[in-house]
């Protein structure tokens, strides 16, 4: 059961980083995260009669404050990089780094992981390479973003894996889900007042960000019921790493994104690195 609710949480991860991506396209970063994070909040609360077992915590609001803090720091890179470069290139390689980072935490804390689990690191390595080869059409001119994407990938991988490691350690209730997203929406909140972008949001993007703080509020849940199934973290992180599959999906069918041969191998080699990953 928990493995299912962990590839649950991938399929919904993947959908909202689509519908944030797309509403990053027309719209100011932050502005996208600030409303998205009101949803999501909104979400949280209406999960804490499910999630919730008594009062929160102190270690549970301390814990939420750096989940909301590296979190607002890994979806903003990540809708940046999914609006300037391709979605089909972006989500693979932020899912391979975040599955790393639970695996490199526990290497640091004395466990070695298997062969398996290291071949799937070195697949994830090659998977880089192999995406961030400049096509023709890249070198006419577009070659800048996507290596300006790139790099807010694995920005953004980093901060989601640092994000499935404090859940972890975490009493595993809605709590530290809601002092999450409160720090998420004050620090993007005191940015967007700064900015102040106008429109906040462009005419038919409101509908697609809420519906993105929904889903990734409600992937967050998924996560953390399945961890509740005592589906050890370095288990339950790199499955529901495998949410670039939705992502990939939805921007073949809706924005009909092309990759040449060499990009889709390194896409392939993604998916299977996070696999062997998961198996080891």
């Amino acid at each position: 059961m928990g493995i299912a609710l962990a590839l649950a949480a991938a399929l919904v991860y993947g959908a909202a980083d689509f519908f944030g991506g797309l509403a990053s396209k027309r719209n100011v970063v932050w502005a996208v995260v600030f409303v998205s994070g009101v949803a999501g909040l909104a979400t949280a609360l209406i999960s804490l009669p499910v999630l919730a077992s008594g009062p929160p915590r102190v270690q549970d609001l301390e814990l939420g404050v750096l989940i909301g803090v590296v979190g607002l720091i890994g979806i903003a890179a990540l809708y940046r990089g999914l609006a300037i470069a391709r979605m089909s290139v972006i989500a693979p390689i932020t899912a391979v780094v975040a599955a790393a980072v639970p695996i490199i935490y526990g290497v640091m804390r004395g466990e070695r992981p298997s062969l398996m689990a290291a071949a799937g690191i070195a697949l994830a390595l090659g998977a880089v390479a192999l995406v961030s080869r400049n096509s023709d059409e890249d070198v006419a001119g577009n070659a800048e973003p996507q290596r300006a994407g790139l790099l807010l990938a694995i920005v953004g991988g980093i901060g989601f894996g640092l994000v499935y490691v404090l859940l972890a350690a975490s009493s595993r209730s809605a709590w530290p889900l809601v002092a999450s997203r409160t720090t998420f929406l004050i620090c993007t909140g005191l940015i967007v007042l700064a900015l102040r972008p106008r429109p906040l949001l462009a005419p038919g993007t409101i509908l697609q960000t809420l519906l993105t703080g929904v889903l990734d509020m409600g992937a967050n849940v998924f996560y953390l019921f399945s961890l509740r199934f005592h589906t050890p973290v370095s288990i339950a992180a790199v499955i529901a790493s495998l949410y670039p599959a939705s992502t990939v999906m939805l921007a073949r069918v809706v924005l009909h994104e092309r990759l040449h041969a060499v990009q889709w191998a390194g896409v392939a080699c993604a998916f299977a690195g996070v696999v062997l990953m998961a198996r080891g």
